[in-house]
């Protein structure tokens, strides 16, 4: 029988979850340093974020398994541990609840200093609804400001809220610094490597069920599909009963239910970070199947003889959606390969495979597609994405997606939590206040005596834009983070952009001559030299209301000249705005222009007299 531990780890953002998994893997005795450190790319990134995107931002976005062998000390037995490394932002909480499933425990990672915050709130109630018994890690606890005591009890607190059972609120807690790579089960003791942490896995996380070869019928959810140019379609998930092996017919049961009899190719098992090849995978084990197409995510691979699906994982809904559209401006084609509606519709389908949070329709035309997600961020990551592999696109205004309860509009209200320096306090209120959010928690950050924390309930139209002006309010001192709550009666309105913008009304290259003449007018989001065209935004105006400007004109080159009119050129430094940020800005009648190497934000309406026409309409 094989000593396995499933373990997946699980944590607010930036609570150090991916950095403690790379340094289990570090002092697993599997590698010499110099392999981790090459894999990671240099001591400042990490072996689990494998995306370009991933180690840019800082954060986990798909869920990653490994495996890590490890020999006991105290029984010299030799054990297997899956760990399962889960996103730590709401808007990928998708990853998380398919990834669950795996798992028969959890390292609930929290930070020494900032306590459970609300995507803690939102994956330990996810993992108690698995049924998972959490050992609760305590990180960060190098840090000056720690109050690891206090957290604890928060910890405690937060289980009680969320109605665990009394095995669970009798948890393990371990103190650690993922960072410096040591745990200990005490903070007030020290130590030099994370053994305790090993130990307490062995001994509080349960292991399998049921293990080894069985004789039962087989039963393995695909959790995670993975993809090879050589072999198509990897489904990777946990064998719950009996036992698969290579060249055996199995009966893949979709999530509509239909069946169809297929053969595996080739089984792979995890060690370490890569995956070797198998002749069997037994109950308890997670491994992956080559061969079987079509297989998607939620999917059950059974014997044919007594096929059985085991119950699907249900995913939360998406709360927010935007429109996908060509991009039909008139630098298209000029930067990307994949222009096309259906190029476009393709990678969106392609997308839905593993991306289980996601949903995407058509409109009536064809031409446009309803792409439907968690959050900003979740749908950021998808277009920049797209971005990268060459596509042009165009996106539209993010919108909240309503439901209707007993005949009235209901809309997502989410739990906002920040943590503001004392003096900013009032600016967090005013600028919170006015998106229809009521306070529910308002108290001194324990252990500090200049921080604040603060909990809302704000609708999620209220969240869009907030960050950018929430960091401006209080000079980029405030950290603030959400998570779904529930769903209420539409609040009311919320302010739009108070601000209007400038739009070109030339094509051409932005000359330093017209930027000086509009100095006065606003911000610009363009630079001199930049290629600009009708309709195109180039900046904010200072006061309300759209004003068109040309951009393009240069200065006339006579003999005549004015006092004074020769002086330097005032050209103030344009504002550079993130593809977040545009998304967070533009309205209803504007769109963000995506391209392999640029992002703008125009008009829907390219010309003016459109858009005045369109206006008379609406009148």
């Amino acid at each position: 029988m094989l000593n396995l531990r499933n373990v997946a780890v699980i944590a607010h953002v930036d609570h150090g979850k991916t950095t403690l998994t790379d340094q289990l893997l570090y002092q697993s005795g599997m590698f010499r340093t110099e392999e981790l450190d090459k894999l990671a790319g240099g001591q400042h990134n990490l072996i689990m974020d494998t995306g370009d995107l991933e180690r840019e931002r800082g954060i986990t976005i798909t869920a990653k398994n490994c495996a890590i062998t490890y020999v006991s000390p105290v029984t010299n037995e030799t054990y297997k541990i899956n760990l399962i490394d889960t996103p730590g932002h709401a808007d990928f909480g998708g990853e998380v609840e398919r990834v669950l499933k795996m798992a028969d425990g959890c390292l609930l990672v929290v930070d020494s200093f900032e306590g459970p915050m609300p995507q803690t709130r939102f994956v330990l109630d996810k993992a108690l609804k698995h049924g998972l018994r959490p050992l609760v890690v305590i990180n960060k606890i190098d840090k000056p400001n720690a109050r690891p005591d206090d957290v604890v009890n928060e910890v405690f607190d937060l289980l009680v809220e969320l109605g665990a059972p009394d095995e669970a609120l009798e948890f393990t807690t371990i103190y650690a610094s993922a960072k410096e790579g040591w745990a200990v089960a005490d903070h007030t003791e020290k130590s030099e490597t994370l053994q305790p942490l090993f130990d307490a896995i062995i001994e509080h996380v349960p292991g399998p069920a049921e293990t080894g070869p069985s004789t039962d019928p087989l039963q393995m959810s695909v959790t995670t599909l993975a993809y090879s140019d050589y072999v198509g379609r990897i489904a990777i998930g946990r064998v719950f009963a009996g036992s698969i092996k290579t060249g055996q017919p199995v009966t893949v049961i979709h999530r509509d239910d239909t069946r169809e009899i297929q053969r595996v190719v080739q089984l792979l098992t995890f060690d370490g970070l890569g995956r070797v090849e198998t002749k069997q995978i037994n109950a308890g084990d997670i491994g992956a199947v080559v061969g079987l197409d079509p297989i998607d995510i939620g999917d059950t691979i059974a014997c044919p003889e007594a096929p059985k699906a085991l119950p699907i994982v249900q995913i939360d809904e998406p709360t927010l959606t935007m429109t996908f559209r060509v991009n039909d401006s008139p630098f298209c084609g000029r930067e990307g390969k994949f222009v096309t509606s259906r190029q476009i519709w393709d990678r969106l389908q392609k997308e839905l495979q593993s991306n289980v949070a996601m949903r995407v329709a058509r409109n009536e035309s064809g031409e446009a597609f309803a792409v439907s997600g968690r959050g900003l961020m979740h749908l950021g990551v998808l277009i920049e994405t797209m971005r990268r592999e060459g596509y042009e696109l165009a996106v539209g205004k993010p919108e909240v997606i309503l439901k209707e309860v007993d005949g009235k509009k209901h809309e997502p209200i989410e739990l906002l939590a920040v943590d503001c320096p004392t003096e900013c306090q009032a600016d967090v209120l005013s600028l919170v206040s006015n998106r229809r959010a009521e306070i529910v928690k308002l108290d001194a950050k324990s252990g500090t005596n200049d921080y604040v924390h603060i909990e809302f309930t704000i609708p999620a139209r209220g969240l869009i834009g907030l960050r950018t002006r929430m960091l401006t309010a209080t000079q980029g001192r405030a950290i603030m983070h959400h998570t779904l709550l529930r769903y209420e009666p539409v609040r009311g309105d919320i302010p739009k952009r108070q601000a209007g913008v400038m739009i070109s009304t030339e094509a051409g290259s932005v000359a330093p001559y017209s930027l000086d003449r509009l100095y006065d007018r606003g911000i610009f989001f363009v630079d001199p030299g930049d290629a600009v065209y009708e309709g195109q935004v180039v900046g904010e105006h200072c006061k309300e209301g759209d004003i068109v400007a040309n951009v393009t004109t240069n200065k006339k080159h006579s003999n005549v000249r004015a006092s004074g009119s020769d002086d330097a050129t005032r050209v103030r430094p344009a504002r550079r705005m993130s593809l977040e940020a545009c998304l967070e800005y533009i309205e209803y009648d504007e769109l963000v222009e995506c391209t392999p190497e640029s992002i703008r934000m125009r008009k829907r309406m390219l010309k003016e007299s459109d858009r005045k026409r369109e206006g008379r309409k609406g009148k």
